[in-house]
């Protein structure tokens, strides 16, 4: 089931059209409970676009029950934008637990003093990877040229798809922000962060794709250090990859995806010709 929510100021002249999908899922959770449920999936694309990569943006998680359920559906309109101008199918999953999809919280990884990071993935990336086979079906999508955005829990996400066996035609992740267990009452402390280092060690040892990590150097969730000690790890056990250090960004850098897109799109751009995904390519793949 999917309708129409093209919005006028972005279709006059850009002939940039946004869709909603309600895509079907199975999960398997780690309590051993079967989740199956509609996923709210916002997709921005050129009009006449046929047979092009696909950018699919994962998004971060608030602090509490009630902010999660008031996000409603997750759309990036300003990245997707910018995005869907360099060629891509933006695909933007509000993911089960969330606003518009609703359904149990699969992301929880625990209280503060006990987190598993690992383990809280599991929800997302198998979501996500029926998304993109969902995707791949369609006449626009070419399933074997993608990219995956992450920020926040998103980008922590992006880094274990990476390390998945199958992933599904993803040629490049990118965490923004990475991570989990940001205490708002603790600001640049958050929880268990050795813990957190050896779960990007981890990721790094299995990683399959290249990867870029961008951090602002006033993120107030992670601080300034603790990104560095994480990207280390993670080159370390063979994770490679690039880190960039974004500017600081107003009181908290933690929201620089969306606050501050010019201080990111120049290293995305690099990353993107790297992975043979620059606008050209793209723009060349959506001509029929």
């Amino acid at each position: 089931m999917w309708w129409s929510l093209c919005a006028l100021p972005l279709c006059a002249g850009a002939e940039i059209i946004e869709t909603t999908l309600t895509i079907p899922v199975e999960i398997f959770a780690t309590n051993h409970v079967t989740v199956r449920q509609n996923v709210v999936v916002s997709v921005t694309r050129e009009s006449a676009q046929t047979h092009a990569a696909v950018a699919l943006i994962a998004h971060g998680r608030p602090a509490t029950e009630a902010e999660r359920l008031r996000m409603g559906q997750v759309k990036y309109p300003g990245n997707a934008l910018w995005l869907a101008q360099q060629g891509f199918v933006v695909v933007v999953p509000t993911r089960i637990g969330y606003g518009a999809s609703g359904g149990p919280d699969l992301d929880y990884s625990g209280e503060c003093a006990d987190k598993n990071y690992l383990a809280a993935q599991s929800g997302a990336l198998q979501q996500y990877r029926q998304v993109l086979d969902y995707m791949a079906r369609l006449p626009y999508v070419d399933a074997h040229r993608g990219i995956l955005i992450g920020e926040s829990f998103g980008g922590l996400v992006a880094t274990a798809f990476a390390a998945e066996k199958n992933t599904a035609g993803i040629l490049g992740v990118v965490n923004i922000a990475g991570g989990d267990g940001g205490d708002y009452d603790h600001l640049d402390q958050p929880c268990q962060p050795e813990r957190l280092q050896n779960t990007f060690a981890s990721l790094g040892k299995k990683n399959h794709v290249p990867a870029l990590w961008m951090y602002s150097l006033n993120d107030r969730f992670w601080g300034a250090d603790y990104p560095h000690r994480w990207f280390h790890a993670y080159q370390s056990a063979g994770g490679g990859g690039e880190f960039v250090q974004l500017p600081a960004d107003k009181n908290n850098g933690h929201f620089i995806f969306n606050r501050n897109v010019l201080a990111w799109h120049a290293a995305m751009e690099r990353f993107l010709a790297r992975l043979g995904l620059a606008a050209a390519g793209n723009a060349a793949a959506a001509k029929p």
